[in-house]
């Protein structure tokens, strides 16, 4: 009796404990999606108190700075009229420094700041040196040029002169590093003493020197502490709330964010919105695939085929005009007039025309594509490439001698990359946190809902068996019971004295 209340008391702490497990796991089901949500707003916000805030203000990701020159191998032919011929060279590449400094937090949840960027030469990731010489359109020669073309021709003549007593040529051969971060010519210092707001360069000419050691404008952008619907949203930049460089209010709308990261639990549906300073424009990117990064899940989004179509392609981009052919966007209102064009490298996407138009171009969706690859829970970029091509429109210009014969051509300077890839110690964090635990905790729900089902079944069954033992043994001795009734009533039979007059027989063998 004792062993069988043991039994029934274990029987019944394994079915307490059964329940316990299957309450913990439904509740787990039901709470644990909000929870994991509930923490992802709280982190990603910006806010010091925020596991995202440091990552935010000291960007952790390693950029690197690829940039290919396209070196000018026919100069000389160009100013004769003859299609420009090309040859790619490169990557030369830096590794990219960024951070945020005169962080402030406004009244209005948003908060302001500036980012820094300085870059550092990396010898063992480039294919040469910064020493290389390039052969490159003189951009101030021939910018200044185009520029001139409505110009009078007495003051046309006066600029060739000035040209030419300045020993200033339609190509140049300069270093990589002077191309990049500036040369001494003594056409700026004319420029800027009788023009003095026409460049912004003083005292050396390159196309990268406004971006080292620089900032990129005062960002406002939300913090999504109030609010969380316009988290990393810009509000505004400069102290503007649109730009005026373009035709139509649609273009010089800032929309999106900073370009670092974006609002959380992202769907196909979604869409990657950014500023660009260095375009003067906002970008809209797509979503294309899903995909794994380093066991991470990430959104693939890309630029729309419209992303630089002119607008008789693409309306919307009619405020960018005026126009060439599709495929390029003229920045001159922003790039201090000059006939400057950006696009995808080798002019992918682009009208085949302005390919054409230049021997060695060779454009490709895996080589000259951007893409961003994001984690949808958090929109944290875990890889991107940003790939832009500048272009410079070159054409002769009567009454300017150094243009010669060349003929009207988009061509390409250089083009780069932009790219970061979360790595080392802030990768296995991030795969702990969002990616790991989170797994952990969605398997472990169901495996405790599954056990406390089984542990609650043990008493029951237990119960059931114990019924059956009873029903066994009551059937048992009603059985024996009858067969004992039985046997006594045939021997009473038999002791019976016979009636009389019965005759026994007597048996024979």
């Amino acid at each position: 009796m004792g062993s069988r209340s043991r039994a029934r008391q274990v029987a019944a702490a394994l079915g307490f404990v059964g329940l316990l497990l299957a309450a913990l796991g439904a509740v787990m089901i039901v709470m644990v999606p909000s929870i994991i949500k509930q923490q992802v707003l709280k982190n990603v916000r910006i806010d010091p108190s925020s596991l995202s805030f440091n990552m935010w203000k000291e960007i952790p990701v390693p950029f690197y700075l690829s940039v290919y020159f396209f070196d000018v191998i026919n100069p000389n032919e160009i100013l004769q009229g003859q299609k420009p011929q090309v040859r790619e060279r490169g990557p030369y590449v830096y590794r990219e420094f960024r951070h945020k400094s005169n962080i402030t937090f406004n009244d209005n949840d948003t908060v302001s700041f500036l980012e820094y960027r300085s870059y550092q030469f990396q010898p063992h990731k480039s294919r040469g040196l910064e020493s290389d010489y390039i052969v490159i359109p003189n951009i101030l020669v021939l910018s200044a040029s185009v520029m001139m073309e409505d110009r009078p021709m007495s003051l046309k003549l006066i600029m060739t002169f000035a040209f030419s007593a300045l020993g200033e040529r339609a190509f140049v051969n300069r270093t990589v590093g002077e191309i990049m971060w500036g040369y001494e010519d003594p056409l700026i210092h004319l420029i800027n003493k009788y023009f003095p707001n026409m460049f912004p360069f003083k005292g050396k000419f390159g196309l990268f020197a406004e971006l080292n050691n620089s900032d990129s404008g005062l960002f406002t952008v939300f913090t999504g502490v109030k609010d969380f619907s316009r988290i990393h949203l810009v509000d505004k930049w400069n102290g503007l709330s649109k730009v005026n460089f373009w035709h139509s209010d649609q273009c010089n709308m800032i929309n999106g964010t900073s370009g670092q990261m974006w609002a959380p639990f992202m769907t196909p549906e979604s869409s990657l919105e950014f500023y660009s300073p260095e375009a003067c424009r906002s970008m809209k990117l797509i979503y294309k695939e899903q995909g794994v990064f380093e066991g991470i899940p990430t959104f693939r989004f890309v630029a729309p085929n419209t992303l630089f179509a002119n607008g008789s392609v693409y309306p919307p981009n009619e405020g960018f005009c005026p126009c060439m052919e599709s495929g390029i966007q003229n920045v001159s209102t922003c790039r201090f007039n000059a006939p400057l064009f950006l696009s995808h490298p080798h002019f992918y996407n682009a009208d085949p025309v302005l390919a054409e138009a230049v021997s060695g171009l060779h454009p490709n969706t895996e080589e000259h594509s951007l893409f961003l690859d994001i984690h949808p829970v958090t929109g944290i970029p875990m890889n991107c490439s940003v790939k832009l091509q500048l272009s410079l429109y070159i054409k002769s210009v009567k009454g300017i001698g150094q243009t010669g014969k060349i003929e009207p051509v988009v061509l390409p300077l250089l083009w780069f990359a932009e790219s970061g890839a979360m790595e080392g110690e802030t990768l296995q964090t991030f795969y702990t946190q969002l990616v790991l635990m989170p797994k952990v905790l969605h398997y472990a729900q169901y495996v405790l809902l599954a056990l406390g089902c089984v542990l609650l079944f043990i008493p029951i069954v237990y119960q059931i068996r114990s019924q059956e033992k009873c029903y066994l043994f009551w059937s048992s001795s009603k059985k024996g019971s009858k067969d004992k009734e039985a046997i006594q009533a045939y021997s009473e039979s038999l002791m019976t004295p016979a009636p009389k007059g019965t005759v026994l027989q007597e048996a024979r063998l």
